[in-house]
């Protein structure tokens, strides 16, 4: 199914939705489940493993939104307040997003619309400790200030946006990392473990999500 000139809906293992990237040549998602990859690298080995309250997020690479909305049905369960800042340089068109299907899948379709339907460079405060920033900037070109507790790195494969991947972008969000703040992302390269290490993280090799062998924890010294 055509849904853009440059993305193509698809439907992964787990029932959930994905995207393709005809330009990359790259999807948005694992196929082997979009919804349990996201749940696995950036919920249960990120978000609910930090102590702070609240929890201050920085997503790099908001997309399809699947990893905010997976945030805010866990601060909703845990009732734990969340704050998240998500940049993206290229946001979906209203008509792809209406087109997948996570806020059925999670019983959570009325989240799903006020997080799309949330304006950009606005942040917005909402019941229950949550509050939302969509950021609509190229992280390469943006000065950080604030300090996160748990960054979720989520931009394309780097051997499809290696430009994503280099060490001072990589740095940067680390930078923007509290003491003990924790770096999770799905890719596990070799380059990546040790440009970590060189900012100054503490390394972990985790077992990745179905389909995928690795991914990676750091943790800040």
């Amino acid at each position: 199914m055509n849904t853009d000139n440059q993305v193509r809906l698809i439907i992964t293992e787990d029932g959930s939705h994905s995207l393709y990237n005809d330009d990359l040549r790259e999807t948005y998602h694992s196929t082997r489940g979009a919804i349990q990859e996201s749940e696995h690298v950036f919920i249960n080995a990120g978000l609910q493993t930090c102590q702070a309250n609240p929890i201050r997020i920085l997503e790099i690479g908001f997309g399809t939104g699947l990893n905010v909305l997976l945030t805010v049905i866990w601060s909703l369960k845990s009732n734990h307040p969340v704050i998240i800042s998500s940049f993206e340089a290229f946001p979906l068109t209203a008509e792809v997003i209406e087109s997948l299907n996570y806020g059925k899948l999670l019983d959570s379709e009325e989240w799903f619309r006020i997080i799309h339907q949330q304006g950009w460079n606005e942040r917005v405060d909402y019941k229950n400790g949550i509050s939302i920033e969509k950021i609509l900037a190229n992280w390469q070109e943006t000065q950080v200030e604030a300090l996160y507790d748990v960054v979720f790195y989520d931009a394309f494969a780097p051997s499809k946006q290696p430009e994503m991947w280099g060490f001072e972008l990589i740095k940067k969000a680390c930078d923007a990392l509290n003491p003990q703040g924790v770096f999770v992302t799905y890719s596990a390269t070799g380059q990546l473990k040790r440009d970590l290490v060189k900012a100054g993280m503490t390394v972990e090799t985790l077992p990745g999500p179905p389909g995928k062998k690795e991914m990676v924890r750091a943790i800040k010294n």
